[in-house]
């Protein structure tokens, strides 16, 4: 499959107008690297920052006609990258890209999308309500401490644990100003995992520690504020557990070959919960997918190789 992967001009997209864009220029650095040490005829294709999606739509298609590329790797992050976007953009100009297609990834986008999967599918969730611009919620239902985040962003941007009303309503204003809506979800006291999923199959636990009461951006990007236990130090039945609620919430909400699945598992009532979808994981130096890969004898290289070939794989390339 890689000799044949070979004849195809290959379009790097990394960068973008979503708030991880630095993240993705790093993710879109190493794949980059990858491609061109294997001997690929690759292009790094730099997305603007301009968050207009007629404008990006114009650019992105001169830009691949001009280039005469092929095939697709989007390490694109958060908005226009991870929801749907870009994806629509692709098929309906016929272009192969990695990863899963429009519908997985907008519903793995908007978190409130998600959680409606996950109960539908009788996934485990911790339980939520919304709140817009022109909601009035009576807190007094709401048990504290508990935990604000916007509806679509990732990265863990913009998360926030509250201990009160009081807090509530002073983050919310800001938590809104990423897309107009928020989540305010129980907080579960226990252990944070994760699951990359590769080939459809789950990888090693990922057991992650930080520095402060949630795993938020600044704590994830921030040398010294986490640590990792891989495969994670807890008991066989526990990690079968995740594993299995992990790939069940990657195929609920129709992945394609590769995900990572964000977990926590509470020690108190021994109960596991799916936090989130991630379609386009980070590939970064320090991203949590290639670290798990690593653990189960699949290097960098190799990863990359079969997130390139989920471009010929899933119901969206078998209607081509």
């Amino acid at each position: 499959m890689v000799a044949d992967l070979k004849k195809y001009r290959i379009g790097v997209l990394r960068g973008g107008p979503s708030s991880e864009r630095e993240i993705s220029l790093l993710s879109g650095e190493s794949v980059l690297e990858i491609l061109e040490k294997r001997g690929f005829e690759v292009r790094d294709i730099i997305v603007p920052e301009r968050k207009d999606r007629k404008y990006l739509k114009s650019w992105i298609l001169k830009v691949l006609k001009e280039e005469k590329i092929d095939l697709c790797f989007i390490a694109l992050h958060g908005w226009f990258g991870e929801d749907g976007n870009i994806q629509k953009i692709l098929d309906e100009s016929n272009y192969l890209y990695t990863g899963s297609n429009k519908h997985a990834c907008k519903i793995s986008m908007d978190k409130i999308a998600s959680k409606d999967v996950f109960e539908k599918n009788l996934i485990p969730t911790p339980r939520y309500f919304i709140v817009d611009a022109e909601s009035k919620v009576n807190w007094s239902l709401l048990k504290f401490p508990a935990i604000l985040k916007p509806s679509s962003q990732g990265s863990s941007i913009g998360i926030y644990k509250i201990k009160d009303s009081i807090e509530a309503e002073y983050l919310i204003p800001e938590v809104l100003n990423y897309d107009g809506r928020v989540l305010v979800e129980d907080f579960i006291e226990g252990i944070e995992l994760t699951v990359g999923i590769v080939e459809d199959k789950p990888l090693a636990v990922i057991k992650i520690s930080s520095s402060s009461d949630i795993y938020n951006y600044e704590v994830k990007y921030t040398d010294g504020l986490s640590s990792y236990s891989i495969p994670a130090d807890i008991d066989k039945r526990l990690t079968e557990r995740v594993q299995g609620l992990a790939l069940k919430a990657h195929r609920a909400i129709g992945c394609n070959m590769f995900s990572r699945v964000d977990i926590l598992y509470s020690t108190v009532r021994d109960e596991v919960f799916v936090l989130e979808v991630n379609t386009i994981p980070g590939l970064t130096k320090i991203s949590l997918l290639p670290k798990a890969a690593k653990v189960c004898g699949i290097e960098f290289d190799e990863l990359v190789l079969k997130m390139l070939e989920s471009a010929f794989k899933g119901e969206r390339c078998l209607r081509r």
